[in-house]
């Protein structure tokens, strides 16, 4: 097998796994899941800033 096959099917796989990859992240099935991930950055400050009032409240 020469070094050029070789290069040449380690591309072809890498952009079949490239494909594979972003349909199943624009698949339909995943738009909940991924919204949920999406949210939880925000969500994680606003708990944050609940706790610091409630410490700020109690002098702590």
């Amino acid at each position: 097998m020469d070094i050029n096959i070789l290069r040449s099917l380690y591309t072809v796989l890498a952009l079949l796994a490239f494909v594979v990859i972003a349909g199943w992240a624009w698949s339909g099935r995943n738009r909940q899941s991924f919204e949920e991930a999406a949210h939880l950055p925000l969500g994680d400050d606003q708990a944050h800033a609940g706790q610091a009032r409630a410490l700020g409240e109690h002098g702590a």
